[in-house]
């Protein structure tokens, strides 16, 4: 299963001929690589998945996910949430 989380552009460089920027993700930064977006602006969403920006998401979108993936962590912390691996 692949996973692709929406964060918040913060900030936009090029690195030996690449678009890079620096990726809000609820708290986490990190960076990320903007090829494949390449028309992104700062404060704009985008899905990422495995370091690279695949696709240019809006900020509602992006706020629905975010809380979506909260709600599946706060299920993992519950005592009858408890995994069987």
């Amino acid at each position: 299963m692949c996973l692709s989380v929406p964060g918040r552009i913060l900030d936009i460089t090029e690195e030996d001929g690449f678009k890079m920027g620096k990726v809000d993700f609820s708290g986490v930064i990190k960076r990320i690589c903007l090829q494949y977006v390449p028309d992104i602006q700062v404060g704009e969403y985008a899905l990422v998945h495995v370091g690279f920006a695949i696709a240019r998401v809006d900020e509602k979108e992006a706020a629905k996910t975010l809380q979506l993936l909260r709600e599946l962590d706060e299920m993992q912390d519950e005592p009858d949430g408890e995994s069987s691996s």
